[in-house]
């Protein structure tokens, strides 16, 4: 207990914790707070609408991920040179967010977001490499469940907070002085330290953008390693896709819904994600996948209770505790794998492929959610959502059985 105690106040987690809340704090700026000033500005909701384009660079990341593994800058080294220029422009474009208006300049506001999203995306890219560098294989779970929780309260400042704020003060304020807290990332940057980059760096710009796809599909099994990612996660993402919806069908009120879901939802997601990573610590990832992807599945199926019990409050925050404090230990085993399996030669590019494909199952194979949940009911889709956990749980056999050497 004494060293799990000491790895968690180490350094290197304290950076992991801090530069989530730098990664997590732009995410929602763009989305949530801009499209509440926009509401309130006049424009149309289809023009809001759109504004989720914005975020495409989160999902187009390894293009230009290469780029950044092959350059170095000439200060602060290969990874926090980049970094600290990054956390700069950010603080410089979410400022800069406030110094327009939706109504008046719509396009440039358009055009400052999306450089928002694109430094944004790239600081993602390098902590994820920074992140892998800095930790031993053993601390990836419990520096990834800090990073987890960083990131959630950076978005839980950027959305809740920004919207109280902005009940108080004017939105420009508001994005002028979340700008301000980007001074935490530059800050820790300064101060942590450059991992060491013992396998080297990509020899030329070639190199950098074909030797880590080459590399990874030279791998055995490289296609059903990219099926597990796709899968591991589907059934709790598309689940937590449109729950929602769910909950207002059983007669919750928004107000209802948006404070159990903030107030149980983040704390439990906090406590879980710390709790897988001390766990992740003591019985090693592949347990820890088995472990956390069976408590998610059975998790799932408290939605099929909450349908059952119906408009009970105590039963919503206890389905919204569970699920969240599972899906919490999930994420954390989940990112430290993915973190273990990239080649530290080619960290940038590769973890920015490995999370780009990560996020498909939110994004896109949720899409038919509505049309699974009207066609089969609630309680026949929340089921099939705990049995498509299945296949996932089946590829651990391949790529983390229970037994072994790297445990």
């Amino acid at each position: 207990m004494l060293h799990s105690l000491k790895i968690l106040f180490s350094g290197r987690m304290i950076s992991a914790f801090l530069m989530g809340f730098s990664c997590g704090l732009p995410l929602l700026l763009t989305n949530t707070l801009l499209q509440a000033w926009m509401k309130e500005q006049g424009i149309d909701l289809t023009l809001i609408g759109m504004t989720a384009l914005i975020g495409l660079p989160y999902t187009l990341k390894f293009l230009w991920a290469p780029l950044l593994d092959h350059f170095v800058l000439p200060f602060l080294g290969r990874r926090r040179g980049w970094l600290i220029i990054f956390q700069i422009a950010l603080l410089i474009t979410i400022s800069g967010l406030g110094v327009t208006n939706p109504k008046a300049n719509l396009y440039l506001i358009t055009l400052i977001a999306f450089l928002v999203t694109f430094f944004s995306a790239s600081q993602d890219i390098i902590v994820d490499a920074y992140r892998r560098e800095s930790l031993s294989d053993e601390e990836l779970g419990l520096g990834s469940s800090l990073y987890v929780n960083g990131y959630r309260l950076g978005m839980l400042l950027a959305s809740g907070g920004g919207l109280i704020l902005a009940d108080i003060i004017s939105f420009r304020m508001v994005f002028v002085l979340l700008g301000q807290t980007m001074l935490i990332g530059i800050i820790t940057t300064i101060f942590c330290l450059e991992p060491n980059h013992a396998e080297g760096k990509p020899a030329s710009l070639r190199e950098a953008i074909f030797s880590p796809i080459a590399e990874y599909f030279n791998r055995e099994s490289a296609i059903w390693m990219l099926l597990f990612i796709l899968m591991y996660k589907l059934g709790d993402s598309m689940a937590s896709s449109i729950t929602t919806p769910f909950y207002m069908d059983l007669g919750f009120t928004k107000t209802q819904i948006g404070a159990v879901v903030k107030l149980f939802g983040f704390w439990s997601t906090v406590f879980g994600t710390l709790t897988g990573g001390f766990l992740i610590l003591r019985i090693g990832i592949n347990k820890s996948l088995w472990i956390f992807g069976f408590l998610q599945a059975i998790s799932t199926l408290g939605f099929v209770f909450l349908a059952q019990m119906g408009n009970k409050i105590f039963a919503l925050s206890l389905v919204i505790c569970s699920e969240n404090f599972t899906a919490g230990m999930g994420t954390s085993a989940f990112t430290a794998f993915m973190a273990s399996i990239t080649n530290k030669r080619f960290t940038v590019t590769q973890y920015a492929l490995l999370s780009s494909l990560m996020g498909i199952p939110r994004v896109v194979i949720s899409a038919p959610t509505g049309f699974l949940a009207k066609y089969l009911g609630w309680e026949g889709f929340f089921i099939f959502c705990t049995l498509i956990a299945i296949p996932g749980m089946l590829l651990l056999l391949k790529f983390a059985p229970w037994q072994s050497s790297k445990t």
